[in-house]
């Protein structure tokens, strides 16, 4: 399995959150227990480091994340 974020969906854009959700609660940077999601621009998963836990599918509040 492949975890991706959905850009169109992700609150996360050009370089911060655009619609509160990653001050509101615990963003899935902040729940990836092996620090998979990197935010730059947009929030990308290093497939290489991701562990397909599920953790971030879970707390994100836009389900802009899947398998």
């Amino acid at each position: 399995m492949t975890v991706k974020i959905d850009s169109e969906k992700c609150g996360w854009k050009d370089g911060k959150c655009t619609c509160g959700c990653c001050a509101e609660s615990k963003c899935c940077t902040d729940v990836c227990p092996v620090d998979a999601i990197k935010r730059d621009k947009t929030a990308v998963v290093d497939a290489d480091t991701c562990i397909d836990c599920g953790a971030c599918i879970e707390t994100c509040p836009k389900d802009a994340i899947s398998f």
